[in-house]
């Protein structure tokens, strides 16, 4: 009996390890048909929203809610022949799928400005009562001796809640002269509800194991288990975070603003050959112009380098002088000293010829 009831429990123990096993074999699968099933809904997804039977006649398909609004109205309904026709009113139907959408959008523009303190000053100020805020700006005050005057520029980079976008750039044009402007829009849409299903998957996961970490006995399964956990919850938090900056790229749009200070806006109409030959010859007097007024000014304002300069030069010219003068002198003094050479030659040559006499 005793050896009966220690087989028995030698076995229970056994198929106990091997349940568990079982269990969280079990619930990997499951949990892996869970990723796959929703990697499947979103391939399925863009099907459906790629397929043509599923577009509205301006040729847009509903990304989110397939079929539904914001507030969970039908948009479609299926007609008797199979097809989706659509229970809204055009407008109501393109703005509620504008609304669904997931759309980045950028927006480079390079603006002309006369008044450029008065300029930049409104800038600000609407930016922040607009909700939004400068992500980056890089200023240039001009330079004194660059021109004939100091052209000031700005490189800013600006987030503008996206209901806020089309009247914060209408304004822009209003208050400056837009030379350049690029408009883009980067649609998400899918990468995002992907994502999103992905961000789900995981959460039903972590609730799973935080279940069978409750019930799990042995320090092995308590292990594995947490080990995983750690896993899922680092990928929670970095899909979390990836679906933060989407949203906040898709809520603020970001403008890339070009600010230059100028006398005269540059036209947007093409001129005349006469008219261009007449600004270019004007255009050339007052280069001149500016030329020698920039001589001018830079004489002036280095002026009391050039005295200094010159008093240097004064001095060192007068001491070259005067150490020549001295080194005249002195030449001067040793010829004298000295016999003259003519003489000895002369008395070289009249005993050479006493010699020839006598012999």
């Amino acid at each position: 009996m005793r050896k009966d009831s220690a087989t028995k429990g030698r076995n229970r123990g056994h198929f106990g390890r091997k349940g568990r096993a079982a269990l969280l074999a079990a619930a990997g699968a499951a949990l892996l048909l869970t990723g796959c099933g929703a990697g499947d809904l979103s391939k399925d997804a863009e099907g459906l929203v790629q397929d043509s039977s599923f577009q509205n006649e301006n040729g847009t398909s509903p990304e989110l809610n397939y079929g539904l609004g914001p507030e969970g109205e039908e948009l479609y309904e299926m007609s008797e022949s199979g097809e989706w026709e659509s229970t809204a009113q055009d407008g109501e139907q393109t703005q509620a799928l504008t609304d669904q959408r997931k759309l980045i959008r950028t927006v480079h523009m390079e603006v002309e400005t006369r008044e450029y303190d008065a300029f930049m000053d409104a800038l600000e100020k609407k930016v922040r009562a607009l909700g939004g805020y400068i992500e980056n700006m890089d200023s240039y005050n001009g330079s004194s001796y660059s021109s004939a005057r100091t052209n000031r520029s700005a490189s800013l980079v600006l987030r503008i809640p996206k209901n806020e976008m089309d009247g914060f750039l209408e304004l822009v044009s209003n208050a400056g002269n837009v030379i350049r402007r690029t408009d883009s829009e980067r649609d998400v849409t899918l990468s995002y509800v992907d994502l999103e299903s992905r961000r789900n998957a995981l959460r039903t996961e972590q609730d799973r194991l935080l279940v069978l970490l409750e019930e799990a006995e042995s320090l092995e399964d308590i292990i594995t288990i947490e080990e995983r956990l750690a896993e899922v919850r680092y990928q929670l938090e970095s899909m979390e975070s990836q679906l933060r900056t989407m949203d906040n790229q898709v809520n603020y749009g970001t403008i890339s603003l070009e600010v230059s200070e100028v006398v005269e806006f540059t036209p947007v109409v093409e001129e005349t050959s006469w008219q261009r030959m007449t600004d270019g010859f004007v255009k050339s007097l007052e280069s001149i112009g500016n030329g020698a007024m920039e001589i001018l000014i830079w004489l002036v304002a280095h002026l009391p380098y050039l005295i200094l300069l010159t008093v240097c030069c004064v001095l060192f010219l007068l001491w070259v002088k005067a150490h020549w003068k001295k080194s005249m002198k002195k030449a001067q003094a040793q010829a004298e000293r000295k016999p003259h050479p003519a003489g000895e030659i002369s008395q070289a040559q009249t005993g050479g010829a006493a010699d020839k006499d006598g012999q």
